[in-house]
């Protein structure tokens, strides 16, 4: 049987976009964690999903309410992918937060965010799978934030 630590080792040499994941919950206060478990699930409609800790303090809040935010990370925001991966009370910080539509917190100066209304979740042993059908996104010119092995890593051209 595989150990956990082999697969954790294993899926550290997997490179993957950096992404802060933000919801609200039913009394409005903003929540938001770090995620590298995210893909595109379908272009028509168009779905994604992200994959958020059971554990996570901020859990309850993208069941409780029916969206979220994924803001892939630009190249300059490695500390905004540090701060959101604390077991912090405020993690939104001295950062911008923008609402628009829905309230959602979406953070300025990401390359990428993606509204999306909750469409489905599902178990994923200790994580719970969000499908969330993109509603509106804003794209920006510029590098994404890169984690493979353990590190933070930029592309170069």
């Amino acid at each position: 049987m595989l150990s956990l630590d082999d697969f954790k080792r294993a899926m550290s040499r997997f490179a993957s976009g950096v992404t802060v994941v933000t919801t609200r919950d039913a009394s409005g206060r903003h929540h938001g964690i770090t995620v590298s478990a995210f893909c595109s699930l379908s272009a028509s409609p168009p779905l994604v999903l992200a994959c958020i800790h059971k554990q996570t303090a901020s859990h309850y809040a993208f069941l409780e309410y029916d969206g979220f935010v994924v803001n892939i990370l630009s190249e300059d925001q490695e500390h905004v992918s540090q701060q959101f991966a604390l077991a912090a009370e405020n993690k939104f910080g001295g950062d911008p937060v923008l609402t628009e539509g829905r309230g959602l917190p979406r953070l300025d100066g990401s390359l990428v965010t993606l509204e999306c209304r909750t469409r489905a979740t599902y178990d994923g042993g200790d994580h719970t799978i969000l499908v969330g059908e993109v509603e509106h996104a804003d794209i920006r010119e510029g590098r994404p934030l890169i984690y493979f092995h353990h590190d933070y890593r930029r592309i170069k051209e």
